[in-house]
């Protein structure tokens, strides 16, 4: 027996409510390998199935959950042992597929990676997918060419959750971090993750007037989209990119194509549900090197399965701030 957070639908009026249940091992879903989940966290994505669905989920009774770290129980995959540590994010587990909100969850192996050393399961769903897509972002301006010397490097909507861990990583790797944000109280926040400069969210959400604006990120982590998205990019330094992982602001893009004609500006389309296994191992050992976990605490909030209904609602207003770690034996 184990206790799981119910995502219930009403087939007549549509709505759906979500509570905590006792389950048997017997109602898990199908896979190779049986986790018993020690923490998980709050996305994005997890606000929408902990509500409406957001068209994510296609089946109820549902388990929410994008991301869990746990203890393998029992495993008929030779990857994977009793006693193992593995950490899963993406692949549409706690949308199409029971999640991390239970106390047990069954995948497949392909959908596993080991829990790197150095990382707790603790740490690691402070990490979650929000810091998994943060690290993608960075090593994919990397590969573009981004280095410190290059200037400074712009993150929107810096107090979340990839914009917060984002901001950790890349000064802990000597970038000069300007940090966007519309809540002026999370100044001294995005400070002491290391971000030099508080840029206000009303100074550069504005619909593009010029098409080339002064050259002034070397490179850009956005998690917004839009109207910021579109101005970003004419203030991109020649050959800068901008790693594009959200759409907070909108999913339109109402830009020009002359900063990528006349700069070279890059736009790198980051997705984190469906990497391959190889991507995900380099991932995680840089999270596990390049993020300092003073500055990981210091994101974490903690919470347990009863508190998850009031943070997918806050989460979809933008009024979680950091990342939330769910103890969910807690």
């Amino acid at each position: 027996m184990f206790k799981a957070l119910m995502v219930r639908k009403d087939d007549d009026s549509g709505k759906t409510t979500s509570a905590i249940e006792t389950l048997t091992d017997a109602q898990l879903p199908d896979g190779s390998v049986t986790v018993s989940v020690e923490y998980s966290t709050v996305n994005y994505k997890d606000g929408l199935c902990l509500g409406s669905g957001g068209g994510l989920v296609r089946s109820y009774p549902h388990v929410p959950g994008i991301d869990f770290a746990g203890t393998v129980q029992d495993s008929q995959d030779p990857r994977y042992k009793a006693g193992d540590k593995v950490v899963l994010t993406g692949w549409r587990v706690g949308e199409m597929h029971w999640g991390g909100y239970a106390q047990k969850a069954r995948v497949n192996a392909d959908l596993l990676v080991p829990l790197p050393q150095g990382l707790s399961t603790r740490q690691a769903m402070a990490v979650g997918t929000a810091g998994f897509t943060a690290m993608l972002s960075v090593i994919a301006l990397e590969n573009h060419g981004l280095s410190p010397d290059k200037g400074p490097v712009l993150v929107t909507g810096a107090a979340g959750g990839v914009g917060s861990v984002a901001s950790a990583i890349l000064s802990n790797l000597g970038y000069e971090v300007a940090g966007v944000t519309g809540r002026p109280e999370s100044a001294e926040f995005l400070k002491s993750l290391g971000v030099t400069t508080v840029v206000a969210r009303e100074d550069i959400n504005e619909t593009v007037k010029r098409p080339l604006e002064k050259e002034t990120w070397a490179g850009c982590i956005d998690a917004v989209g839009g109207d910021m998205l579109a101005r970003v990019l004419g203030q991109m330094k020649y050959g800068g990119s901008v790693a594009a992982v959200g759409l907070a602001g909108g999913a339109q893009l109402p830009a020009t194509v002359i900063p990528f004609l006349l700069r070279g500006v890059n736009l790198l389309g980051i997705d984190s549900v469906m990497q391959p296994f190889e991507n995900r191992q380099i991932a995680w050992a840089r999270i596990a090197k390049d993020l300092p976990m003073d500055k990981l605490e210091a994101l974490a909030q903690p919470a347990v399965l009863s508190d998850l209904p009031d943070l997918g609602r806050d989460i979809l207003k933008g009024q979680v701030k950091g990342r939330v770690v769910v103890d969910v034996n807690g």
